[in-house]
């Protein structure tokens, strides 16, 4: 590994593994530590946002999250301010859960919970509004979110669920960022739109965003080269950002 290089810590979104991320490592990996923390493995942001960082190498590391990996993401930040020199979120939001939006994941949970809903159904029926209308019939890349979501299974989607309801209002916090940001979505994202990215980009200092055209919000597997292009410029401010300190 190039002793400039920062440690890069991944975390992935709702219902989804390392594979999220798998153009991503492939991209990275060769010349810089390239971390994987899942997200469905607690069921609150704090020690989801602890076994990230107790899998990090000591000192200084950047990271980026989707989705709800976005959310551990600023959390992690939120516990390692000096230690986090890079940050970049990927179709997510700083905003905490509204009520409605807090009473659709209890629903969800109590579905999942009654056996009301089989979790393949729910999975699937997910698909429409994860990514951009011309991928809905992309079976390799369907086939995938199916994959990841089996992996995660009802148990881990319940706790992801509970940690994203009690998730905090990180919008105060987006001001005291002052390493390399980068905000990225996709502009026909449903889950989380670009106004969204758009409050984080104007709220964090000298943040770089990137909206990307005909795009859900799967953008790590709908956009992947455009994505990994955008985390790479954010990498060498990164890597500029550690050697000068």
């Amino acid at each position: 590994m190039n002793a400039t290089s920062v440690p890069l810590l991944l975390l992935p979104g709702l219902m989804n593994d390392d594979r999220v991320w798998s153009k991503q490592l492939t991209t990275f990996s060769n010349g810089r530590k390239v971390v994987v923390s899942r997200t469905d493995g607690q069921d609150n942001m704090t020690l989801l946002a602890q076994t990230a960082l107790a899998m990090m190498p000591i000192g200084p590391f950047a990271v980026a999250g989707f989705s709800l990996g976005g959310y551990v993401a600023l959390e992690v930040f939120r516990q390692a301010p000096e230690r986090v020199i890079g940050i970049a979120m990927v179709d997510t939001g700083a905003r905490p859960d509204s009520d409605q939006a807090k009473a659709m994941r209890q629903r969800m949970i109590d579905g999942v919970g009654s056996g009301a809903a089989d979790f393949s159904s729910v999975a699937t029926a997910f698909l429409p509004r994860v990514v951009h209308p011309s991928k809905v019939n992309d079976k390799p890349l369907t086939e995938l979110l199916i994959s990841m979501a089996k992996t995660i299974g009802s148990a881990g989607f319940v706790r992801q669920q509970q940690a994203a309801m009690g998730r905090a209002d990180s919008r105060e916090l987006l001001a005291v960022i002052f390493c390399p940001a980068l905000i990225v979505c996709g502009r026909q994202d449903q889950i989380a739109p670009p106004e969204l990215s758009e409050e984080m980009a104007e709220c964090i200092p000298g943040a770089d965003l990137v909206l990307l055209d005909e795009c859900g919000h799967m953008a790590p597997l709908e956009r992947p080269d455009s994505v990994s292009a955008a985390m790479q410029s954010w990498l060498t401010k990164v890597d500029i950002y550690s050697a000068a300190r």
